[in-house]
């Protein structure tokens, strides 16, 4: 017993000190065999259609008329950093359809050559949540980084990748997708993002 309340009380006394530098929890993602077999499963549903063509619709229109998009979508854009944030909890897809949707986009990004570079999950004690963040990060595979141009600059293809999902006491709340480049005389342009969002969400 004494062992078990110096476990707990261990426990409680990390969440009140977890930060970005030092979580409460940090694990690496693993999926069991019947999460990928229901992940296989989920990816013949309508569900997955319906997200796709949401996205691509309205990366359309935020193309044309920014101001018109979904209000549960923000898009990135900046010089070094694009991308796209699902605000989940203003919908009504089950934490179901979005952890496996996480898991989609981080296939996809594999499919464009890219390599993992780390999958994990760390959670922290917040004010008033527990706040828990999974997240895929890829990079351009080696036999894309090792091509370089003929002025030795290097390919970058569409940048570093990072997937995250965010959930609050367990319940999800937001999806970001951000690609990041380098923006230095040592690589060269990017490839454009809506190249990279056509390879994702086909």
């Amino acid at each position: 017993m004494d062992k078990l309340w110096s476990y707990f009380k261990n426990l409680f006394q990390q969440a009140e000190e977890s930060s970005p530098s030092q979580p409460l929890i940090h694990e690496m993602i693993e999926r069991s065999a019947e999460e990928r077999e229901d992940y296989q499963f989920w990816k013949e549903t309508l569900v997955l259609r319906r997200l796709l063509n949401w996205l691509n619709e309205q990366y359309a229109i935020y193309r044309i008329r920014p101001d018109d998009i979904d209000e549960a979508l923000d898009f990135l854009n900046t010089p070094s950093s694009k991308g796209f944030v699902v605000h989940f909890s203003q919908t009504g897809y089950s934490q179901r359809d979005v952890q496996h949707f996480f898991d989609y986009l981080k296939e996809q990004v594999l499919a464009l050559k890219y390599r993992t570079q780390i999958s994990d999950r760390r959670s922290y004690q917040r004010a008033n949540w527990v706040e828990t963040i999974e997240r895929h990060y890829l990079k351009p595979g080696l036999s894309i980084r090792s091509n370089q141009e003929e002025d030795g600059r290097f390919v970058q293809h569409f940048g570093n990748i990072m997937i995250e999902l965010e959930h609050r006491n367990d319940r999800v709340h937001n999806l970001r997708f951000r690609a990041t480049t380098y923006n230095d005389s040592l690589f060269k342009a990017p490839a454009e993002f809506g190249e990279l969002m056509q390879g994702v969400l086909s």
